[in-house]
This record gives C-alpha cells, structure tokens and sequence, in this order.
C-alpha cells in the first residue's frame, strides 16, 4: 500500500520495524552529513535530506534524563520505531529506512546515564553523539554541550564509557576553544578516547553565526589527528550552493562536512544536480510530516524556516496561523493528500485492532465476565467513582478487596483492566487510554452484574456523598472544640480508591 504522491521510499507496507538486521558501520570520510539541529532535525527532515542526498543524518540534541523516561515503542501503524515518554509524547522517532545513517545525538554530563541512553537506542540507529558544543543556557545549565568543553577529565570518561560500552560507532561535536592550541590539545586527547570522528563547529562559544568561520582552526585540528574530521559552521560564509560544500571542506583540510543553517533553509543543498524548486522541497517535506505523523508545531517550525522572507506573503501568514497537520495541508494545496494519508492510517489501525481483538478473543479467559463499558467521569458526582462503590460493596459484604490487573496494548498504548471480585473476574472489553480510566471501567462491569449502585448522578441519593457530609461536618465540629483535625486513617478509608500496586505489563505480541 503506498502512499500516492509520496516522496520516493515511502511505503506502507514490506518489513516493519521490528526486522531488526545488522548495521553496516559508518563511515565518516567524505560525507556530507545533516547536523544536529534541535527542532529541525525530527524524522521528516532526516528522511527529505536523505533523499537529497545526505550521506549520513543527525537527529535533534536530546537529554539524556528525559530519554531515560522512554519506554521503546514498535508503532505498527507508522512502521516506526518511537521513544515515548510518560506523558505519551514521542520524544524521538526512527524509521528502518534511515537505521543505517542515523545519529542519535544526546546532551549528558554523565558516563553511565550517557550508557543507559546509547544502550536504550542503540539497536535502532547507527550511531551515537555527544553533544559538546551546544552554547545555550538550556544545555550547558546542566553542565552539557559546549560546558563540557571545560571539563576535558569529565568528556574522556563519557566518551570512553560509551566506546567500550555499545557496539555502535561514537561521535562527538565540539565548538573551537579560545586558542588554536588548546583546542587541538583537547581533540588530540578526545581522540585517544577511541571515537569514530569529531564533528567541529569552527565558532568559539560565545561566537553566533554572523561571526566568521575559523577554518584555519578545523584546519590545524584535521592536520593534528588521525580520526575522521567533520567541518561545521560554513553556512554563513561558504555554502549557499551544493558545489560549496567542496569548497568548505577544501578549506578546511575535513574528511566531512555538516551543514546545519543552509540545510534547514533548502534540504537540496545536498542534491548534487542543484536545487529544487522551495515549493516542491516543502511539499515533500509535508508528505513526510504527515506520512510519519510529526506534530503540527514542529512541521509548521521547520516550513516557517524554509519560507524565510516569504513569511509575509499571503501564504506564509496562512501557515503562521494554522493550527492542525490538515490546515498546514490545506495551505499548500494538500488537502487530498491528507485526507488520503489519514484514510489510509485508519484503515490499517482498524485492521490491526481487529486483528490484535482476534487474538485476544482467543487467548481470552472463558470465566471473565465481559461487557462493553466506558466510564464517563461526567455522569457521577466529583470525588465519586465507581472503584469506590465497589470497594464500600465488598467490605459490606466482608469479600477481599478488588484486586485489579490491568495491561497496555503495544499498537496504541491503550489499556485493559480486570478487576477480581469474590473470585469472579470482570473487564471491559474497551480499551481507555489511561490506567485509571480502564479500572474504572472494570469496576463498572462488575457493578452492574452484581446489581450493585454504581455512584451515578441518575441513581439519586448518594450514600457516600452522605458519608463525606458527616465526615466534614465532625472535623468542623471538631474544630470548633479544637480537637485533632486528622482524620482517623480507618475513616479515611471509607472515602480514597484502592490502587494497584502491580505494574502496567504490556499485552503479549
């Protein structure tokens, strides 16, 4: 099933993500290469760059500490690899067709936490960077990035730890440090750590853009090591056309060069034949935006930088104000094409929910009583739930408490709870998209086999409602006498959900 009007490569079907070969090992000599760039480089932009005709592409700086918070997904929907955090964003994604030319790049100022990360990544990329460069106060505050570049003892020990640790090739990026010696000193000492290449932004620290490039400085470090060299920093003042690139890295005496600005302006500098039309190049970048599911703020990020100063025009002001993946479309006359895409998604996301409810049909529990119940938290009174209900049932009835086990679903990370009451399990056959939601749901079931009240505005008087009333009016009365306002924890109990303390387990695949 192929996506019509998709940028070459972009299939949905073939081998998913989870056919996982061996990489061949990069190599960092002669390569034009994508540079990190945070914000540009999510997965649309790596893969357009690709298509270019970069050799080898950077994803954005990530921190290590927010990745380490990741739980590895296989989206079989998108036929991604993504990392995704607690609160269910997707802090990186990956794709088969770019697993042999991607670098992670991470921030960290620590060995082992710089460990943990590469090892969580590794068997998804091709390679590993440490960001040593990066001037910003949201980086270097943490003693990442270009505060490192003080800190020689502290890069030897990340760096060796990683090369002895992953099998994957390491990289790191420096910025140049305020004498030519020093810095060639610290590279010389940088390499002995075994990395595969140093990538070198030809700027001091506290240098922006608009300063020149110190090629002599990338130049006198090519000429002092051994390990492949990347030049970066040429887009100001060298490459403003793919035969650029030659000149900066002649200049510079590198094995590679990385382009950050000029690429983020025009993805085809890397295209060997020249340009393409910005019009064409944006429309692709669209097509994999919407392909791979980017978030509309980044994509219209990354557009708004490509526009420049189009910005003002009838079409740039209608970019700045869209608000959706779809308005964006709408913009560049790609309505069709994202309609078709999402009817496309939908379609495979049903057939692998059915698919997947298949399976779970056939390794379901005969003795589970189900029911196809949602919980609307809308349709009962505040602080008032149907666990609750439940857990005031079975101390009434003197059973055990409910004890809920509860599972997520790998393909869309939704949530099936069974709750066990009397030895009787009960679940809903809905997924929710939370923990909580899926309990409360199960707990809902089990109620109305049970013909037990549930909590719901429409049954009438509520007697826990009538039990909080008397609970607040003896702590006011309480008060009043300038007795103890705790609660005693055997009252408290009447009133607070019972949780689980098992963990959320994944569903089988």
């Amino acid at each position: 099933m192929t996506l019509h009007g998709s940028p070459p490569g972009l299939c949905l079907s073939g081998g998913t993500a989870a056919g996982m070969t061996v990489n061949t090992p990069l190599c960092f000599r002669g390569k034009n290469i994508l540079a990190p760039m945070v914000r540009v480089g999510t997965l649309p932009m790596r893969l357009l760059a690709l298509d270019y005709g970069a050799d080898i592409v950077y994803c954005e700086e990530l921190i290590d500490i927010k990745m380490l918070q990741c739980k590895r997904v296989i989206n079989e929907v998108l036929e991604t690899v993504d990392f995704v955090a607690p609160n269910e964003r997707v802090v990186f994604r990956t794709c088969e067709r770019e697993r042999e030319r991607v670098v992670f790049q991470m921030g960290s100022a620590d060995a082992e936490r710089a460990l943990a990360v590469a090892k969580l990544v590794e068997s998804d990329v091709a390679g590993i960077d440490i960001n040593m460069g990066c001037p910003k106060e949201y980086s270097t505050k943490g003693g990442m990035g270009a505060a490192l570049l003080t800190d020689p003892d502290k890069i030897e020990s990340i760096l060796t730890t990683l090369v002895k640790g992953i099998c994957k090739p390491v990289t790191c990026k420096i910025r140049i440090l305020p004498s030519v010696e020093d810095t060639v000193n610290l590279v010389k000492r940088i390499e002995k750590t075994g990395i595969a290449a140093i990538a070198v932004h030809g700027r001091k620290k506290e240098e922006r853009p608009q300063h020149p490039v110190h090629c002599d400085v990338i130049k006198a470090i090519s000429e002092a090591v051994s390990i492949p060299v990347i030049a970066n920093g040429g887009s100001h003042d060298f490459i403003k056309e793919y035969t650029d690139i030659a000149t900066f890295q002649k200049a510079t005496a590198a094995s590679s060069v990385m382009i950050a600005r000029a690429a983020m302006w025009n993805p085809s500098i890397f295209r060997k034949e020249g340009f393409c039309p910005l019009k064409d190049v944006m429309q692709n970048y669209i097509k994999y935006a919407v392909r791979y599911d980017n978030h509309y703020t980044n994509t219209k990020y990354c557009l708004c930088q490509m526009l420049r100063e189009q910005l003002e025009t009838t079409q740039g002001k209608k970019l700045h104000a869209a608000q959706s993946t779809q308005e964006i479309c709408e913009v560049f006359e790609m309505g069709d094409f994202y309609e078709e895409t999402t009817a496309i998604f939908e379609a495979k996301k049903t057939s692998l929910e059915t698919k997947m409810q298949d399976e779970d049909d056939q390794m379901e529990d005969p003795d589970v009583i189900k029911m196809a119940i949602r919980f609307d938290k809308r349709e009962y009174p505040p602080q008032i739930t149907p666990k609750m209900y439940l857990l005031e049932w079975c101390r009434k009835e003197k059973h055990p408490q409910p004890v809920y086990e509860t599972v997520q679903r790998p393909l869309d990370r939704l949530f099936c709870s069974v709750v066990t009451v009397a030895e009787q399990k009960y679940r809903s056959t809905l997924w929710d998209k939370s923990k909580k939601l899926a309990e409360q749901a199960a707990a809902i079931v089990c109620l109305r086999t049970l013909g037990v009240p549930e909590g719901k505005l429409c049954e009438g008087e509520n007697h826990l409602i009538n039990k909080r009333k008397r609970g607040d009016q003896e702590r006011l009365i309480s008060r009043d006498h300038g007795e103890d306002l705790a609660e005693p924890s055997h009252k408290k109990a009447n009133f607070i959900e019972e949780t689980s303390d098992r963990n959320v387990p994944k569903m089988p695949r």
